[in-house]
C-alpha cells in the first residue's frame, strides 16, 4: 500500500514555482484545454509517492485559484477507486500471505522439498515481475504469457540451474494468473470519468504508466520530468557551485563527517538538506549522531522493521521457546519480560552462568541449589511461558498463541505502546483473532513447527519498513530520502555519503533469477536501463545548490575501497579543491586518573590459597578487587573447550587412575595403558565435554598417554611411589595482628628419597604448559610462590623436614618431565616470613596500589576498574 507522503520542508517564501513545474504544469492546462477537459477531471501521475504533496504546493503556488487536478501515484489512484481484496492463489506483495501461497505453488510443482529454499527467490521474481504483467490489460495478459512460455522454454530444465527455470516458470504463471490491485484502471468507466491523463515520467519508465498512455490515446500526454530538469539545469551546472569531495577512513570517520556536513548547511541556512541514502547502516549511523546534536531528521525510505528494538524483543521470544533453545537465547528473552522480577532474573542467570548451562534443557534437568529453592520456582515460570508455544499447528493458531505469549509475559503493552511495536503487531496480523485477508490464504491451513513459524515471522519483518513519524507543527530540515527522489524537489543542498565504488556503481547488477536474455523478453528492467537510471539520477544531485560527496578509504574488513567511477568521472571544473574536514575540533583538557591505592584493613581474609597470594605478588589491586571485594567476571554459557578445560580433565584422569592403580597394582604397560584409557572416558563423562568439542586434544590423547607411562615407570624406578591424589590441606599460621588459614588443594603426594637416601614427601602439581614455561618456574626461586605454599600445607616444622616439591609437565607432544624446586624447605620459610610481613602491614593499613607491570595486566579482569589505560604516569 502507498501512504501520502506529507511534506513539511521548510522553505523561504517562494513568488512562484520552481521553473520546472511551472513549466511542468504551463504543459498540463495546454493540455486539458486540447483535450476540452475539465482540470477537476483531470489525472496527473506523478513517478514516486513523496512528489505529490510537493507538486500540490507547487500548484498552488502557481494557480493559487481556480480548479486542481488529481496529481496520484498509479497504485494511490488505483486504491482509490477500489480496494483489492487478493483471493485465491492471487499475488497480494504481502510477505505474510505470499509466503504460503508460494510455498503451495511450489509443493503442486513438486517442489515441496524444497520449499524453505526456493520460497524467497520465488516470492522476488514474482514480485519483480509483478509490475510488467500488472501493465498489461486483463484480457491481453493470456496472449502476452503464452509468447513468453515459449521464450523461456525448458532453459535449464535437469542441469545446474534447474531450480532457478522452474522458478522463473512458476513465477511467470503465477503473476499471470492473479488479479492485480491496478486492474481498476483499465476499466471503460474509469476512463469515461476521466477527461485527460498526464504522465510525468521519473528516471525509470513505468511499463504501466505507458500502458495508461496507450489506453488513454490522445488524451494522454507524456512529459518526461528528467529531461525538463536537464533543460532547466543546462545553465546552473555549468556555473553551479564546485563539488565538495570528503574522501573518509572508514565506515565511522565517514559518517561524522556527513554529520557535520549536514549541520554546516543548516547553520549556513541552506534548508531544507537533503541526505541521500545509499547505504541504510551507514544513514542511521549519520540520523543517530544528528539526533545526538538535537538535529530533527525526517526519514522518508525508513528502515527494515527487523531492525528495531521492538522487532527483536518479539523475535527473541519465537527463539527462546525453541525446543533446542540455548540458556543464552532464554535469557536475551526474559530480559524484556516485565513480569519477572529482576532480583529472581539475576538469581537465575547467575545460577546459570555458574553451572555452565548452555542449554537450556540443561537447566531443566539440572538440580537448583539447595540454599536457593526459589530458582527452581523461577526456572519453573520461564517454562510455563515457554510451554504456550510447543507443539504443531495452523498459521491462526499460532498467532492466537504468540499474542497469549506476549499477554501473558507482559511485552504486549510495552509493543503497543511503542510506533515500531504496534507496526510489528500489525505487520505479524497479532491485533485481530481472525484475519480472513491471511487465513484464507493458500497453504495457510497446514500444520507449521515453531521453527517454521519462527521464520515466517522473521521474513515478514525483513520485508516490512518502519517510517518513525515525524514531529508535528515543526519543519524538517534534513531529509532522508534515495537517490532517485531528489527529481523535482527543491532542496537547497545535498550531503551524499557512500559514494564508493561497492555502494554507487555505475551500472548496478539486477537482482533476482532472470537472465539478461529473459530480462529483455520480458520487459523487466536490464542492466543498460538501470545505468541510465543511475547516470540520469547522479546528474539530477550534482544540479542542487550545494552538494558535498563522502567515501570511505577502506571497508570493515579492511579491504580498500576507491571512490565510485561516477566520482572519478566528475569533471576538474566541477571539483572543488580538497575540502577541509567539516568536524569542528574542540579542545578537551586531559583528565588522567591516578593510580588506585585502596586500604582494606577491615576486609582482610581468614584463609588464604596459593592462587589468592599470588594475586597479591602479582598485583596487589587485583588482590583487592578479585579475592577481597569478591568481584568476578561474568562467565560465558557456551564455551569452546580451551587449554583450561584439558588441564581440569587431565587432573581428574590422573586421579581416578592412580587411585585404580593403587587399589590393584601391576607393572604391566598394556594393563596400566587400559586403566588409563579407562580414566580418560570416565573423566570426560564426569565433565560433560561432548565428543565434537573435545576433539583436539582427543586426538593427541595416545602421545600423551605414552609419555605419560615412560616417565612413571622411570619415576617409580628411581624409588618414589604414589600416596594420594587431590588432597585437600590446610595450615594455620600465626601473625603479629590476628591469625590466617592457609587452605589449598596439592594435586598429588608421593613417597620418594633425598639425595642422601633419607625417605622424604614429594609434592607433585601438574602442568599442561609448555615445558619451558615450568622450567622458568622453579628458576625464579621466590618469585614463584605455588609450590612453596604447598610444602607450607603439608608440614609446619623447620627446615630439617624432609621434603621435595616439582612440577609435573604434562606435555601434549608426548614427553613427560619433572621440574624440582631446589631446597623447598627454604623456599617455605621465606614464604612464610613474607606472607607474614605482607598481612601484618595490611592490617596496619598499608596500601594496595595497582602495579599495571607485566603480562599478569594483558588479562586482568580487575583492569577496567584500576583504568590502567588512563593513568597520569
Amino acid at each position: 500500500m502507498t501512504v501520502i507522503a506529507k511534506t513539511d520542508m521548510r522553505r523561504p517564501a517562494q513568488p512562484a514555482p520552481m521553473p520546472l513545474w511551472q513549466q511542468v504544469f504551463q504543459a498540463v492546462q495546454a493540455h486539458a484545454q486540447h483535450c476540452g477537459a475539465h482540470l477537476a477531471r483531470t489525472v496527473v501521475l506523478v513517478p514516486y509517492a513523496q512528489l505529490m504533496a510537493e507538486a500540490q504546493q507547487q500548484w498552488a503556488l502557481h494557480a493559487p485559484d481556480g480548479f486542481v487536478p488529481r496529481l496520484e501515484t498509479t497504485r494511490n489512484w488505483a486504491q482509490q477507486l477500489g480496494g483489492f481484496v487478493p483471493q485465491g492463489l492471487d499475488l497480494a506483495l504481502d510477505v505474510a500471505r505470499d509466503s504460503f501461497t508460494a510455498a503451495a505453488l511450489l509443493e503442486r510443482a513438486g517442489l515441496g522439498a524444497q520449499a524453505a529454499m526456493l520460497t524467497a527467490p520465488l516470492l522476488e521474481a514474482a514480485t519483480q515481475l509483478a509490475p510488467v504483467v500488472a501493465a498489461l490489460a486483463p484480457a491481453a495478459r493470456p496472449a502476452w504469457a503464452g509468447q513468453q512460455r515459449a521464450a523461456l522454454g525448458l532453459a535449464g530444465e535437469g542441469g545446474a540451474l534447474r531450480y532457478e527455470a522452474a522458478l522463473a516458470r512458476i513465477a511467470l504463471e503465477w503473476v499471470v494468473a492473479s488479479r492485480h490491485a491496478s486492474d481498476v484502471l483499465f476499466e471503460p468507466g474509469v476512463r469515461q470519468a476521466v477527461d485527460a491523463l498526464v504522465v510525468l515520467e521519473g528516471f525509470q519508465a513505468d511499463p504501466l504508466a505507458a500502458a495508461l498512455c496507450a489506453a488513454w490515446g490522445a488524451r494522454a500526454l507524456r512529459l518526461p520530468l528528467w529531461q525538463e530538469a536537464q533543460d532547466q539545469g543546462a545553465l546552473h551546472a555549468a556555473s553551479g557551485p564546485p563539488v565538495r569531495l570528503h574522501p573518509a577512513l572508514d565506515a565511522e570517520d565517514e559518517a561524522q563527517r556527513a554529520a557535520a556536513c549536514v549541520l554546516a548547511q543548516v547553520q549556513a541556512g541552506r534548508v531544507p538538506v537533503a541526505l541521500a541514502s545509499t547505504d541504510r547502516a551507514l544513514v542511521r549511523r549519520i540520523s543517530a549522531l544528528l539526533e545526538g546534536c538535537g538535529q530533527s531528521v525526517r526519514d522518508e525510505n525508513g528502515w527494515t522493521l527487523s531492525t528495531t528494538r521492538a522487532a527483536a524483543q518479539v523475535m527473541a521470544a519465537l527463539r527462546a521457546c525453541a525446543w533446542n533453545a540455548s540458556t543464552d537465547a532464554v535469557l536475551a528473552w526474559l530480559k524484556h519480560l516485565p513480569v519477572l522480577p529482576e532480583g529472581a532474573l539475576r538469581a537465575l542467570e547467575r545460577w546459570l552462568r555458574r553451572s555452565a548451562l548452555g542449554q537450556w534443557s540443561a537447566a531443566l534437568a539440572a538440580p537448583p541449589q539447595p540454599a536457593r529453592p526459589e530458582l527452581a520456582g523461577t526456572r519453573d515460570q520461564v517454562e510455563a511461558l515457554r510451554r504456550l508455544l510447543r507443539g504443531d499447528r495452523p498459521l491462526a493458531a499460532w498467532r492466537a498463541a504468540l499474542r497469549e505469549l506476549l499477554q501473558a509475559s507482559g511485552q504486549w503493552p510495552l509493543l503497543e505502546a511503542d510506533p515500531a511495536g504496534a507496526r510489528v503487531l500489525l505487520e505479524l496480523h497479532l491485533l485481530d483473532a481472525q484475519d480472513a485477508f491471511l487465513d484464507a490464504a493458500e497453504g495457510a491451513g497446514r500444520r507449521l513447527s515453531l521453527a517454521e513459524f519462527t521464520r515466517w515471522a522473521d521474513d515478514v519483518l525483513e520485508a516490512a519498513r518502519y517510517k518513525p513519524a515525524t514531529q508535528a507543527g515543526r519543519a524538517a530540515e534534513v531529509v532522508v530520502l534515495p537517490l532517485p527522489q531528489l527529481l523535482a524537489r527543491p532542496f537547497a543542498a545535498l550531503v551524499l555519503p557512500g559514494c564508493d565504488e561497492k555502494r554507487l556503481q555505475a551500472a548496478p547488477e539486477p537482482a533476482g533469477i532472470w537472465t539478461p536474455a529473459q530480462r529483455q523478453a520480458l520487459g523487466l528492467p536490464t542492466r543498460a536501463a538501470l545505468e541510465a537510471a543511475q547516470r540520469a539520477a547522479w546528474a539530477c544531485a550534482l544540479r542542487q545548490p550545494s552538494v558535498d560527496l563522502l567515501w570511505r578509504g577502506s571497508d570493515e574488513g579492511g579491504e580498500p575501497l576507491l571512490a565510485s567511477p561516477l566520482v572519478q568521472a566528475l569533471p576538474a571544473a566541477r571539483c572543488a579543491p580538497a575540502a577541509t574536514d567539516p568536524r569542528v575540533p574542540r579542545s578537551v583538557a586531559p583528565a588522567p586518573v591516578a593510580r588506585p591505592q585502596p586500604q582494606a584493613a577491615a576486609l582482610l581474609p581468614t584463609q588464604l590459597s596459593a592462587s589468592a597470594y599470588a594475586d597479591l605478588r602479582h598485583c596487589p589491586y587485583r588482590f583487592y578487587a578479585l579475592r577481597l571485594l569478591g568481584l568476578q567476571e561474568v562467565e560465558e554459557l557456551e564455551t569452546e573447550v580451551d587449554k583450561r578445560d584439558f588441564g581440569t580433565w587431565l587432573h581428574a584422569v590422573l586421579q581416578q587412575f592412580h587411585d585404580a592403580l593403587q587399589a590393584a597394582p601391576t607393572p604391566d604397560l598394556a594393563q596400566r595403558r587400559r586403566l588409563l584409557d579407562a580414566a580418560a572416558q570416565q573423566a570426560q563423562q564426569a565433565l560433560a565435554l561432548a565428543e565434537a568439542d573435545f576433539l583436539p586434544f582427543a586426538a593427541g590423547w595416545p602421545q600423551v598417554r605414552e609419555g605419560y607411562l615412560a616417565w612413571l615407570a622411570a619415576h617409580e624406578a628411581a624409588g618414589a611411589q604414589f600416596a594420594q591424589a587431590e588432597v585437600p590441606a590446610r595450615q594455620p599460621l600465626a601473625l603479629a595482628h590476628g591469625a590466617l588459614e592457609l587452605v589449598g588443594r596439592i594435586d598429588r603426594i608421593d613417597t620418594a628419597t633425598t639425595a642422601q637416601g633419607r625417605s622424604a614427601t614429594l609434592l607433585l602439581d601438574y602442568k599442561t604448559e609448555g615445558s619451558s614455561k615450568t622450567r622458568e618456574r622453579v628458576k625464579d626461586g621466590t618469585e614463584d610462590t605455588q609450590l612453596a605454599f604447598y610444602a607450607a600445607l603439608v608440614q609446619g616444622g623447620g627446615p630439617d623436614s624432609a621434603l621435595r616439591a616439582a612440577y609435573v609437565n604434562v606435555g601434549e607432544r608426548g614427553e613427560t618431565q619433572m621440574h624440582e624446586a631446589p631446597d623447598v624447605a627454604a623456599l617455605r620459610a621465606a614464604l612464610l616470613a613474607g606472607i607474614r610481613e605482607d598481612f601484618d602491614r595490611l592490617a596496619q593499613g598499608a596500601h594496595l596500589p595497582a602495579l599495571g607491570e607485566g603480562s599478569v595486566c594483558d588479562w586482568c579482569a580487575a583492569r577496567g576498574l584500576c583504568r590502567k589505560d588512563f593513568w597520569n604516569a
